[in-house]
């Protein structure tokens, strides 16, 4: 079988992703990562008048420099009168400007005695005044449909009096983990063939920090027929299925055949490292991936290809991910013939980032993704030399629900 270019295989996928789920609506202090269902414009300005940015003396430009009358004092939260022409208002930040002022002096440049204040130097209209609207108008767009919300969208939310908000439905995502060498974490090792399942829980954890919903389908015994049950059931609770091993041409593999028994299954070599087999399919109407067994495998076939698919599933439109040059502290000697993703610490040197090994590369070693900072990419048919310029993605990069 001929291998597939990740750009190929991505493009793939996301052809098939879904239209996002149904909307539900939140309350404002519970919608910190939820994706936004509908676009928000505001009813109001904000701020809803002038106000002093500083405080100060509000007044009439055209009234100093002079000694002026402090006619009036002003908070925030209080109505002013209308300034009395040749005086002062004493404002203060936040303050309404009163009818009459169309500029702020700063305390600091004003002198006040026995209710007069002396303003020595001239000033322009508008000094230390921020204008209606000039935050938000009213009519204006402020966040887009599919925006993951962030704690200051948030703020921004209830700066123009929302207290709740349209969001989709969060994706429930089942994740499911077969083998007889599996064990759950806490359970006793009876021999040195049992391993305990690291990709159940790294991937219900990558599906948390998206803000989706982990649906964990118990560890499951190679038994084609325990695996076709559970298969049929994760996809009556979930909107897709993830499952880890098991898809691959060994006699052993019986997710492969029990999804191509029960619907559809495409299976691809893919032309990186690590990470080459990945399938896409579906029974009935949910999708399922087919992850490699291999942990760090699954990690990176799950940041590179899945975690795309889920953002757009999710009603978030996918962008290119950016990478940043590094110069190389390793060294790759023979070409490959897969895009090769290698796990790398980062340090700055004398201005220059700097990428070095992160540690074993084998794609069963999940300490060296534990370490490591971001993944740098070597091209197909190329080589590394000390000091080279490597392109590298940000584990942020990879990890984050939004690329905004």
């Amino acid at each position: 079988m001929a291998l597939t270019s990740l750009t190929d295989a991505l493009a793939m996928v996301l052809s098939a992703a879904p239209m996002p789920p149904a909307v539900e609506v939140v309350n404002l202090d519970e919608s910190l990562g939820r994706v936004l269902g509908i676009t928000i414009t505001s009813d109001i300005d904000v701020p809803a008048a002038d106000n002093s940015a500083m405080d100060g003396y509000a007044v009439c430009a055209a009234d100093v420099p002079a000694e002026l009358l402090v006619s009036q004092r002003i908070a925030a939260g209080h109505a002013p009168a209308s300034l009395a022409k040749g005086t002062a208002a004493r404002i203060f930040t936040g303050a309404i400007l009163p009818d009459g002022a169309d500029t702020v002096v700063i305390q600091e440049e004003a002198i006040e005695r026995d209710g007069k204040v002396s303003i020595l130097a001239s000033t322009t209209i508008g000094q230390h005044v921020r204008r209606r609207g000039s935050d938000i108008a009213a009519g204006a767009e402020v966040l887009a449909a599919g925006k993951v919300l962030t704690p200051q969208d948030i703020g921004l939310l209830a700066a123009v009096g929302l207290a709740s908000v349209t969001v989709y439905r969060r994706l429930r995502v089942a994740v499911m983990s077969t083998g007889d060498e599996l064990l759950s974490p806490g359970e006793p090792i009876r021999g040195p063939w049992q391993v305990y399942n690291s990709n159940q829980y790294q991937l219900s954890a990558q599906l948390s920090a998206l803000g989706m919903t982990p649906v964990v389908v118990e560890s499951l015994v190679d038994d084609p027929k325990v695996i076709g049950d559970a298969l049929e059931r994760a996809t009556e609770i979930a909107d897709v299925l993830l499952t880890t091993g098991g898809v691959s041409v060994g006699e052993e593999d019986h997710v492969r055949g029990q999804i191509e028994a029960r619907g559809k299954l495409a299976l691809w070599k893919l032309a990186i490292k690590p990470g080459k087999p990945l399938s896409f399919g579906r029974i009935g109407d949910t999708p399922i991936f087919g992850l490699p067994g291999n942990p760090v495998s699954a990690w990176v076939t799950f940041a590179l290809i899945v975690k795309p698919w889920l953002l757009k599933a999710q009603g978030i439109a996918p962008q290119a991910m950016h990478a940043v040059a590094a110069r190389a502290d390793f060294e790759v000697l023979r070409a490959g013939t897969r895009e090769e993703y290698l796990r790398v610490k980062l340090r700055s040197v004398e201005g220059v980032l700097r990428a070095e090994s992160a540690g074993s590369q084998s794609s069963g070693v999940l300490s060296s993704v534990s370490a490591a900072d971001a993944l740098a990419v070597i091209p197909i048919g190329t080589t590394v030399a000390l000091d080279d310029t490597v392109r590298v993605f940000m584990m942020s990069e990879l990890l984050a629900a939004s690329y905004a």
